[in-house]
């Protein structure tokens, strides 16, 4: 592994309210800077957007439920 690599992996319990503002944040972000910023560890990136991506959206259904978002490009 790559001494550069960039890894976020977090969790946090939130509100289904404080969840879609944080989402909305991030879509905000990536269709108006084209762009997002991210934070960890005293260290900062900014991820650039290209104009197209692959969106996945997964849904899992079972004892823990889960939605997950995926942008690729």
């Amino acid at each position: 592994m790559s001494d550069d690599l960039f890894d976020i992996d977090e969790k946090q319990k939130l509100s289904r309210e404080a969840a879609a503002a944080k989402l909305r944040e991030l879509a905000d972000a990536i269709a108006s800077n084209n762009s997002v910023r991210f934070e960890k560890a005293g260290k900062t990136i900014t991820v650039d957007i290209p104009a197209e991506v692959e969106l996945k959206v997964e849904v899992e259904l079972g004892d823990e439920n889960e939605l997950e978002i995926e942008l690729t490009w």
